[in-house]
């Protein structure tokens, strides 16, 4: 195995030098993460269908149970049971409106991932920025378990466990445990752990910060050790169900409407119900759920005797247990929303909880419809600080605080952008699909054909994944 300490300890060296301005090693962060014989012990995989253009170039890599679909590139890289996911990658000839801008691209767009470890983490390709359209890159980076890289092009950056950078353009930056990211550019700075941060140039900053100690018992994460806490404790009780999926000759499924997909690497357990034009995607975990018409559970999510009513969007690692949703409830990334069996959760329609929210409560929870929600939230009582009804926001001119958030700027901007970006996912996802028009991924996803690939079993290059072209 002495090429994979190699490529390691290269990305290591890689990432270092990038963030040595701020004084951080990142190798005593993840040097026991992850044994080497465990990265020859997974297949790699990658889909095929006739609605994302293919080309995969693997190069000097490791790819341990990984997913890969469009146009996807690694070289010098390690990535283990990470999801690349270029199913909105843009195409030669599209135009990109930014601002005054219309940019048409000049060569599709492919998803490149150089000198990077990439530890069970989700990349999906949904372009911002606008001088690099053709090429959305992850480089000189490490991202940490169920970290999201979503429509984020990034260089020389650290992701704890469970942080989120979206539409983001990042440059040697460290991402803490469980933050959530989408700022537009950020570049040399260490952010905190638990900091939600969403920013608009000229337009709004809404900032809050989940309190240390509390956040503590949800996910902790120091040098040397393992990461710990409820978040950890939650995916960990559930890993041996993924087994049996994984095996190769595994084709096992339930009956889903027509208009409707489920992912062949989704987990069900019983009690499911999947109406009309619903998206269930890769290693989403489904037990005793309920998805209405329109619904979709994005890649990581876990929804577990709940029910959503429809046009719901659970964004990719939500988290929602003992809850009852009615339709267009947005969900964010890496939220976590648990009720109980007797106290269960009950959220009204068109609310919007912001990313990385903790709703966790022995206590029956009620949430107005109209809401948006953040923070940290054990009881009702604490909604009084940490919500509020999106028609009050959308008439601040200028900010307000309460209890630990900060918001500045204009609130209609934050609210309408917030709706847009809603309504995108819905029709992105094909929730609005009649038959006829406005297919999307529920209705282009139900056929992929999956193709396994293999490491070098034994000798110096054990680990290793041979150099693959893979083209039409």
């Amino acid at each position: 195995m002495k090429a994979l300490q190699n490529l390691f300890d290269r990305i290591v060296q890689r990432v270092n030098i990038n963030l040595r301005e701020l004084d951080f090693d990142v190798q005593p962060y993840v040097q026991n993460l992850l044994s080497f014989e465990q990265l020859t012990k997974f297949y790699g995989f990658y889909g095929i269908t006739p609605h994302h253009p293919l080309d995969f170039r693997f190069r000097r890599s490791n790819l341990a149970g990984s997913y890969f679909l469009g146009k996807c590139s690694t070289t010098n890289s390690i990535l283990y049971k990470s999801d690349i996911r270029g199913d909105e990658l843009k195409k030669e000839g599209d135009v990109y409106n930014f601002q005054n801008f219309q940019i048409t691209l000049e060569a599709d767009e492919r998803i490149r991932i150089e000198d990077s470890f990439l530890f069970k983490t989700l990349v999906h390709c949904f372009s911002h920025d606008p001088e690099t359209l053709e090429e959305f890159f992850i480089t000189n980076t490490i991202a940490l378990h169920d970290a999201n890289i979503h429509g984020a092009p990034i260089d020389g950056s650290f992701l704890g466990p469970f942080a989120t950078v979206d539409l983001t353009t990042m440059n040697d930056c460290i991402i803490g445990a469980y933050s959530y990211i989408q700022a537009g550019e950020v570049g040399h700075r260490k952010i905190e752990p638990g900091t939600i941060w969403v920013r608009s140039p000229d337009q709004f900053n809404f900032f809050y910060r989940h309190p240390e100690e509390e956040l503590r018992r949800y996910i902790h994460f120091e040098a040397g050790q393992l990461p710990q806490g409820i978040l950890i404790d939650f995916v960990e009780e559930r890993k041996e169900d993924w087994q049996r999926l994984y095996e190769p000759v595994n084709l096992e499924t339930i009956a889903v409407p027509e208009s409707s997909s489920l992912d062949r690497f989704a987990l069900i357990k019983p009690n499911t119900k999947i109406g009309d034009n619903v998206l269930i995607s890769e290693r989403a975990y489904l037990e005793n759920a309920h998805m209405g018409k329109g619904a979709n559970a994005q890649e990581h999510c876990y929804i577990i005797n709940s029910r959503l009513e429809g046009n719901n969007v659970t964004a990719h690692g939500g988290k929602i247990i003992e809850a009852d949703l009615a339709p267009n409830v947005f969900v964010g990334f890496n939220s976590f929303l648990r009720g109980r069996p007797s106290s269960r959760l009950s959220i009204g329609k068109e609310c919007v909880i912001m990313p990385h929210t903790i709703i966790d409560s022995d206590q029956p929870i009620e949430i107005a419809a109209g809401s948006l929600v953040w923070g940290f939230n054990t009881s009702q009582a604490d909604l009084e600080t940490n919500s509020l009804p999106l028609e009050k926001l959308s008439k601040v001119k200028d900010g307000l605080s309460l209890g630990g958030m900060t918001f500045e700027g204009n609130g209609g901007a934050f609210v309408s952008g917030f709706r847009d970006r809603i309504n995108h996912i819905l029709e992105a996802n094909g929730a609005f699909f009649d038959g006829l028009a406005n297919s999307g991924h529920a209705q282009k996803n139900q056929n992929i054909s999956f193709n396994t690939i293999q490491p070098y079993p034994d000798g110096e290059r054990e680990g290793l994944y041979p150099t693959i072209i893979i083209r039409p």
